[in-house]
């Protein structure tokens, strides 16, 4: 057997052994990592659009004078936005 004795081949298999093991976890922690990241990014982008879709109705409900004071300006007597 290559001239090594059975109890080195036994600590090589276990060598082996353990590094598949560590390669394993860590790419099981990595891909634990990914996913989670993932399922926050989906989760922001979520609570975005609903925060949108909110200001979005707000702003569908507001007739000219209370957009224009949201905006920032004052009717004007002629009736315009200034």
């Amino acid at each position: 057997m290559l001239g090594l004795a059975l109890g080195t081949w036994i600590r090589i298999g276990l060598a082996v052994a353990l590094i598949a093991a560590l390669a394993w976890s860590h790419t099981a922690a990595y891909r634990a990592g990914v996913n989670s990241e993932r399922r926050a990014a989906l989760e922001r982008s979520i609570d975005l659009l609903r925060e949108r879709n909110a200001t979005d109705e707000t702003i569908r409900n507001m007739d000219d004078v209370a957009l224009c004071a949201a905006l920032g300006g004052r009717m004007s007597d002629a009736g315009t936005c200034e």
